[in-house]
């Protein structure tokens, strides 16, 4: 049988159900004990080796068939979902994407080595330990001997900050000694000389009472060395063996989330009878982390909705085909307007309703939730805080929210940036938000709504927020930044100059961010789709990044206008209004023409100069037609020869010959007469 004719088939539900297994692998490291996160994983496991059997993908069927034995167990309680677990398979899912990207590329899943990553899952399944071991032998020894409450952690923590060492000390008596309580006093003695102990292991009051066999620990902070502490308990009688070992505060920290991780996934499992009942009702108890894990269980199971797949390029031939449609219906208005024939006007007038219907329908299929972008965000957040030593609280609302595919596809990258900067540079690490007095775990929020014709994505976070005069004193050292007016910016303009490009205010570089670059890329990204971002930041409490983007870049209202005998089109959305202003109206400020416009100064834009249009006969009007645009806050006076009026114009681009763009033009398009006219783009005309 051939297998080609159901491949696209294929790749499209693998997708779906490998970026449902990453979003509900995210879920059950939230809710470790909800049994239905891991049926969902398993079905969708279960699909893709069946899946992957039939089309001949030897490979990509035998690591999801690993996976869904270790996924078995795991629904039958005999696997602990544990930090080692979940690594193993998002490794595993990793290579279940680079298996189907091999697939769509080359038609084969055979050049994606799985040995290692199908050695690391069976040693976790079998419950062994896998051949990276995550912590060096000293942090397993502390460990395994003496644990620590938050206190201890603290204190441990801030002594080692003042450039003391702290010491954990395992000391053995004698099996001969008759009088441990009293050999022990005087280790403790020998050491309070050197320092404070700040725990015992049994407690003081049972070494007092002889309540341990010959074996005791303490912790010791101290300013003398290793070799200092092990001689001072040598120098007891009857002492056998005095082991000291350094306590690393940061890698105490993580073995011990670690170990308290396992230690709650362990119980936890065994004790809870596997029914979904126990799994809800444990739910509730939880708060808001496991109500999120539900949440996106529920709305990412795969459902069998009446819906058809269509190839987005048949959507694009469809928009294209009605792209010329609307052309020739405006085409037909000014014919019917000219020829004054009742019956032909009426005609056009009904089929320019049934083209606005159908502009609606086209639209709108072409609408696609942003879901399908932030999906991928979750787990990038999720490995960058683990890599970072960071704690995220990340959530996503509005992801419902409907965009042009267009724009869908070009604003992945943007945000990626962003939320790699909020993550590197925004938030701080759990010690030093402790220290700030705020929650140790950071918060992300990555939200998505419609406001008009617009959709605004924000991206906010609790963090250090940024520091306005570090950046004005950068700025001023790169001579950006006049020194003498730098006090009279506003915060607006302040942190727009971290879109400059190659500013950074990063003292230290790193994998993550702090290269310069980046955020110029973003602004320029979002607005050659015709949108535009700002920053609101306050220094201790955070910073947002608000993107405005239109919802479609096809077809959009403009204005036409005229300039000697060339004609332009200006986007309704960046209009205020138009104007008549009188010459006298007209002042001079420093060498720039100016207009009062509402008590503000607005400065003229003359667009015949700007685009250099030659001009038969010399321009002398007593008045200029004026044409008010914004971009953000910043206002311009257009100055034109005259208004034609509104029209639904279709974005054609400039041409492989003008890919390089055009200042002040963002596309063409055809007019109903025929001519071609160029769009202005507003934000490159504003200063």
């Amino acid at each position: 049988m051939d297998m080609n004719q159901y491949l696209e088939m294929f790749i499209e539900e693998s997708k779906e159900h490998l970026q449902a297994i990453n979003d509900n692998l995210l879920s059950l490291e939230q809710s470790p004990q909800d049994l239905e996160i891991i049926n969902l994983i398993f079905r969708s496991a279960h699909t893709l080796k069946g899946m992957a059997a039939t089309m001949g993908f030897e490979k990509m069927a035998h690591l999801t068939h690993e996976m869904e034995n270790g996924l078995d167990l795991m629904r039958n309680n005999k696997l602990p979902v544990t930090e080692q677990v979940m690594d193993v398979l998002f490794r595993c899912v990793d290579i279940l994407e680079s298996q189907l990207a091999d697939i769509i590329e080359k038609g084969t899943d055979s050049t994606i080595e799985i040995e290692d990553t199908l050695k690391k899952l069976t040693s976790v399944i079998e419950g062994k330990p896998t051949a990276e071991p995550s912590s060096p032998v000293q942090s397993d020894s502390v460990r395994a001997v003496c644990s620590f409450n938050s206190y201890e952690q603290t204190v441990i923590k801030e002594s080692a900050a003042n450039g003391k060492n702290v010491f954990l000390i395992r000391v053995v008596l004698d099996q001969s000694c008759v009088l441990r309580a009293a050999r022990s006093y005087m280790v403790f003695n020998a050491l309070e000389n050197l320092g404070e102990i700040i725990k015992s292991e049994p407690s003081v009051e049972d070494i007092e009472e002889e309540k341990f066999d010959f074996e005791f620990k303490m912790v010791l902070v101290t300013d003398s060395d290793e070799e200092t502490v092990k001689q001072a308990v040598l120098q007891v009688s009857e002492v056998s063996l005095a082991e000291v070992i350094t306590i690393d505060p940061a890698k105490l920290e993580t073995e011990q989330a670690m170990a308290e991780a396992a230690a709650a996934a362990a119980t936890i499992l065994p004790m809870n009878p596997v029914n979904p009942t126990a799994a809800n009702s444990s739910e509730k108890d939880k708060p808001q982390a496991a109500g999120n894990g539900k949440q996106q269980v529920d709305a990412k199971k795969l459902s069998a909705g009446k819906s058809v797949r269509v190839d987005i390029e048949r959507l694009d031939i469809l928009m294209n085909l009605f792209s010329e449609l609307v052309i020739d219906k405006t085409r037909l208005e000014q014919i019917a307007r000219d020829s004054n024939n009742p019956e032909l006007v009426e005609t056009v007038e009904h089929m320019s309703r049934v083209s606005t219907d159908l502009q609606n329908i086209v639209m709108t299929i072409r609408m696609v939730p942003v879901e399908t972008v932030f999906n991928r965000f979750p787990r990038m957040v999720r490995d960058l805080a683990k890599e970072l030593n960071k704690k995220i609280d990340f959530e996503i609302l509005g992801a419902e929210t409907e965009l042009d595919r267009t724009v869908i596809d070009e604003i992945g990258d943007p945000l990626v940036h962003i939320l790699r900067n909020a993550l590197d540079h925004g938030l701080e690490t759990p010690e030093e938000r402790i220290k700030a007095g705020k929650n140790d775990t950071g918060r992300l929020q990555l939200v998505a709504y419609h406001s008009g014709n617009h959709v605004f994505i924000e991206i906010s976070e609790d963090g250090r927020g940024i520091d306005r005069n570090k950046i004005l004193k950068k700025a001023i050292e790169r001579g950006l930044v006049d020194s003498a007016r730098a006090e009279s910016y506003t915060n607006e303009q302040v942190f727009d100059l971290l879109f400059r490009s190659g500013f950074s205010t990063a003292e230290k570089i790193s994998d993550v961010s702090g290269r310069g670059v980046g955020l110029d890329v973003v602004k320029s990204k979002i607005e050659s789709l015709g949108g535009r971002v700002v920053v609101n930041s306050v220094l201790g409490e955070g910073t947002k990044f608000i993107i405005q983007l239109p919802l479609t870049l096809s077809i959009i209202q403009a204005m036409l206008v005229q300039i000697s005998d060339e004609k332009y089109a200006i986007p309704l959305t960046s209009i205020i209004e138009t104007a008549n202003l009188k010459r006298n109206e007209i002042k001079s400020v420093h060498g720039q023409m100016v207009m009062d416009f509402r008590g503000r100064v607005v400065p003229l834009v003359y667009l015949d100069q700007v685009f250099s249009i030659p001009r038969s006969v010399p321009k002398d009007d007593e008045e200029e037609n004026v044409v008010i645009v914004r971009k953000g806050d910043k206002l311009a006076a257009l100055v034109v020869d005259s208004f034609i009026g509104q029209q639904e114009v279709v974005l054609k681009s400039l041409g492989k010959y003008l890919s390089g763009g055009i200042f002040g033009i963002s596309g063409s398009t055809i007019l109903g007469d025929g001519q071609v006219a160029l769009i202005l783009d507003c934000n490159a005309l504003i200063h």
